[in-house]
């Protein structure tokens, strides 16, 4: 088997780089899928589960949640709130809704026959090793068709930059826009605060205030690895020189 057959689940979870149970469960599934073991079938549900719920968290509406509060959510439940809320509600083909319902069985099948056959699963029968190679095939591969069509759905829309947990490079287009159309003025210092002025096409005006140490954070994370040593070195100097009067 080739890593090669679930490229979707692959792009998702680097996408999502800094979710960390989708993380996890991207591990176990790589893991046991390496090994050749029955276990990434339960992985490749669970990364369904984990995608569906990272894309409910980003796109929800805090003011008319719909996020469901239970751990025990069934699946189609889940793809289905995330389709409704990726705006794909007109999509009702039913080779989808039945692909979510196969993946499900196929999932609770293989557990059953693990359990029933206890240590034949492991591939001491020739019959059940291979039929088990077959269920992980069909089951990574629906994962991965499942994933795809969500996270390419997902990708045609701008994020909310409110709610967002995106990166500032996903909104390029906008960075741009706003970079031609707007800019800055600085007003200088007030009570350890920079002060500027952000002014816009239409000679509107947007005043800011922000710290220094939350502009280098959210600008350069290195400059402000050095400005935070250099801030160091100074308290250490001046706690050094009260020592000494």
């Amino acid at each position: 088997m080739s890593a090669d057959w679930y490229p979707g689940i692959k792009a998702f979870c680097a996408h999502w780089r800094h979710a960390p149970m989708l993380q996890q469960t991207f591990e176990t599934l790589e893991r046991e899928f390496a090994d050749e073991n029955d276990a990434c079938i339960d992985a490749a549900k669970g990364l369904v589960e984990c995608a569906c719920r990272v894309l409910i968290d980003e796109l929800d509406n805090p003011l008319s949640p719909q996020k469901p509060e239970a751990t025990d959510t069934p699946l189609g439940h889940l793809v289905g709130l995330a389709t409704r809320l990726l705006d794909l509600g007109t999509v009702r083909h039913r080779a989808f809704s039945d692909l979510i319902k196969q993946h499900n069985k196929l999932t609770e099948t293989l557990r059953v026959l693990r359990n029933e056959a206890g240590t034949v699963s492991h591939g001491k029968d020739g019959f059940i090793a291979k039929l088990s190679v077959h269920h992980r095939r069909s089951a990574m591969l629906a994962a991965d068709a499942i994933i795809t069509f969500l996270h390419e759905a997902y990708l045609e829309r701008e994020p909310d930059p409110i709610r967002t947990l995106e990166p500032y490079e996903r909104f390029q287009t906008a960075n741009s826009l706003i970079d031609e159309y707007a800019a800055i003025r600085s007003e200088g210092e007030d009570d350890g605060l920079l002060a500027v002025v952000v002014l816009l096409p239409g000679g509107d005006e947007v005043p800011l205030s922000i710290e220094t140490s939350r502009l280098l954070f959210g600008v350069d994370r290195e400059a402000y690895k050095l400005v935070l040593n250099a801030c160091r070195e100074a308290k250490a100097a001046a706690l050094r020189d009260a020592e000494v009067v």
